[in-house]
């Protein structure tokens, strides 16, 4: 995924954009980066790889090395970023978060002639070097962040530090991802997370509407392009990706997933599912707060079966190969003997996408003398690997353990009933749910359906991009 966080301050935006940048390494642990600008160096800049230790402590010396009144950060999970450009629009450092899935075509159609990019391992283009170029297209920041972003295919906030010390902020033109504003009595801030700047002091100023362009300096906010009207803001980002304590169009993460839990519970008890459990728990982090909603809604107690060693252990997904990831999980879980043995246990997980990882977790409880271990996943089945976000490591449909299910079951025709093996109501919903439970030992498992989860958002489903789940754009 990736996040950004940018100030213009009177003062050294530095510590600001240090502290406002390492608050977004939840959605990224491949490279970190930072830009600053003062008028007597210039641009300057930063990269450093995050992969096997934190932001902070790469960028620990930062404050002895760069310098601005403006500055902007990035955590990535791609490309390393910002970059420093140099073009007829001036010098700049510029970083996205997103995804573009037709970068090939875009380098043939329009850059192929003349343009040159600075390959990565494997020869593949630097997305923001190619975002960079198609903004230079055009004559101003403006026309060509929306030329860039009407070329994309899949989606681009853009986050540009000019060399006049001011920031351009772009949010996708459907907002799949949110952008804030924060102000407070020395400048402006920009983020994607809200919490990051209310932590620095900075209170809630804008929230940028869909294909909106602000250009941020001390005088104030300036309006490039206005909000467009159709808006698809990632209704995985409560689910998951979210930090507790977001807020995306005014919901609350945590207070969703609580009320996301509720409604799984509600389900349950009226189809009389996993009766007579002695603990509802969560697998942590995000599958934590589900089973609190769960817990409360249904009466049974909430209880942790299992911690998680964190103070030395990385977390388990920075590794490229599944068996370190997986490795590196099953060494972080320590049981708690008296909440296992011979206990009837109802876990909620914020997902289920490869199930890789939950089928060690279950065998690890069951090894440690769980009873049963029933089954709950906060969102439906994941059946579209997304095309519009870089969220996960799935390149394909086949990777997501539903679409491996069905084709198991039913041969590539089972596809065209898609919704069918979604709704836990239907014959072939029953027998994917099944099936799954028999795979990874599973007393019972269930799927919130896509109407419990719109509703526990609380946002219109026009507003909301289901399609991991739905396949609907």
């Amino acid at each position: 995924m990736g996040g950004f966080f940018g100030v213009v301050s009177k003062h050294d935006a530095i510590s600001d954009v240090f502290f406002g940048t390492d608050y977004h390494s939840h959605l990224g642990t491949r490279r970190g980066g930072l830009a600053s600008f003062n008028h007597e160096e210039g641009l300057q800049r930063k990269i450093h790889n995050i992969e096997n230790s934190p932001f902070r402590t790469k960028f620990e010396k930062v404050f002895d090395q760069m310098w601005g009144n403006a500055a902007i950060g990035c955590i990535s999970d791609t490309d390393p970023q910002p970059l420093l450009i140099r073009s007829k629009l001036g010098s700049y450092a510029i970083c996205i978060i997103g995804l573009i899935s037709n970068a090939n075509k875009l380098i043939d159609e329009y850059l192929s002639s003349g343009g040159h990019f600075g390959a990565m391992t494997g020869g593949m283009v630097n997305s923001t070097d190619l975002v960079a170029a198609l903004i230079n297209q055009k004559e101003s920041f403006e026309e060509g962040i929306k030329f860039a972003q009407s070329k994309i295919e899949g989606s681009a906030s853009i986050l540009i530090l000019r060399d006049n010390g001011s920031i351009i902020a772009a949010r996708d033109k459907v907002g799949r991802l949110p952008v804030l504003i924060g102000k407070n009595e020395d400048g402006y801030c920009v983020s994607f997370e809200s919490f990051a700047y209310k932590k620095l002091d900075y209170n809630d100023e804008k929230e940028l509407g869909p294909g909106e362009i602000v250009e941020i300096s001390l005088d104030g906010i300036k309006q490039l392009n206005p909000p467009g009207k159709e808006m698809k803001i990632c209704a995985f980002l409560w689910s998951y990706y979210g930090y507790p304590t977001a807020n995306y169009e005014g919901v609350n993460v945590e207070v969703m997933r609580c009320r996301n839990g509720e409604i799984m519970a509600e389900n349950d008890k009226k189809q009389k599912n996993a009766e007579g459990v002695d603990y509802v728990c969560g697998v942590p982090d995000s599958g934590i707060p589900h089973a609190i909603g769960y817990a409360n809604k249904s009466g049974v107690q909430f209880a942790r079966p299992f911690i998680k060693y964190t103070p030395t252990w990385p977390r388990s997904f920075m590794s490229a190969k599944q068996s370190d990831r997986t490795h590196v999980a099953k060494m972080k879980m320590i049981p708690v003997h008296e909440l296992i043995q011979d206990k009837k246990l109802l876990f909620v997980d914020d997902s289920i996408v490869r199930g890789t990882q939950l089928k060690g977790t279950v065998d690890f409880l069951y090894d440690n003398g769980a009873k049963e271990v029933h089954m709950r996943s906060a969102c439906p089945p994941i059946m579209y690997a997304c095309k519009y976000l870089n969220f996960s490591r799935n390149k394909n449909d086949m990777d997501l353990i539903a679409r491996r299910v069905i084709l198991e079951l039913e041969g590539e025709k089972g596809f065209k009933h898609i919704d069918e093996y979604s709704d836990s109501n239907t014959e072939r919903g029953k027998k994917l749910r099944k099936t799954i439970s028999d795979k990874f030992n599973f007393a019972s498992l269930e799927f919130q359906s896509l109407e419990g989860i719109i509703k526990a958002i609380g946002i219109d489903e026009c507003k909301l991009c289901t399609y991991c789940w739905s396949g609907r754009e």
